[in-house]
């Protein structure tokens, strides 16, 4: 159990799936216009990434390495992903309707979201245990969370500054993703 927090602490900063990795990023440069959304993409991601973690995981060892097929894992992992996202959307959109048409298209595309899908196979070649991947899961949403609000923050300061022409939206949003990057990786070490 001592080994849970580095874990949790390492998918926050020196692993960040965005920052770091390089993993998520359509819907962190999508949905990081505004703080709202964000947030809600964060958690959304986060509970996605939490459920997929355990169901992964207990496919890979109760299915997939007992029956001899373990290469039909990227497959099965893919499907499992976009049902959960599924269930998510379903439920958002019936419990929280103004929520589900800020999120817009950037829902469904959690489906497709490699952030989710690296998280399933850094558990697999780690060899976690079901604890320690719950863990990882939790702390790579986070992480993921967290890179997103920041850059919504600072995306919001920047419609205000007075850009070129040819540098407002995505030009500064990239710019400003590389920096926050560099600074994850050089404060925080950036050791995957």
């Amino acid at each position: 159990m001592s080994d849970l927090l580095p874990i949790f602490i390492r998918m926050i900063t020196t692993s960040n799936i965005v920052l770091v990795m390089y993993l998520g990023l359509c819907p962190f440069f999508g949905v990081s216009k505004k703080l709202g959304p964000a947030i809600s993409m964060g958690l959304a991601v986060t509970l996605v990434m939490t459920i997929a973690a355990i169901a992964t995981w207990v496919i890979n060892y109760y299915i997939l390495i007992p029956f001899d097929v373990e290469f039909m894992y990227i497959v099965l992992f893919i499907l499992v992903i976009s049902s959960l996202v599924q269930m998510v959307e379903m439920t958002i959109k019936r419990t929280n309707a103004t929520l589900y048409n800020a999120l817009g298209i950037y829902l469904p595309l959690i489906t497709t979201n490699c952030a989710i899908l690296g998280l399933t196979f850094l558990n697999i070649r780690e060899e976690y245990t079901i604890i320690q991947s719950i863990v990882n899961g939790i702390g790579a949403g986070v992480g993921f969370a967290i890179a997103l609000i920041m850059m919504s923050s600072i995306r919001e300061k920047l419609e205000l500054a007075d850009l070129p022409k040819s540098m407002k939206g995505l030009p500064i949003a990239y710019i400003a993703a590389m920096i926050l990057a560099l600074i994850f990786v050089f404060t925080f070490g950036g050791v995957v």
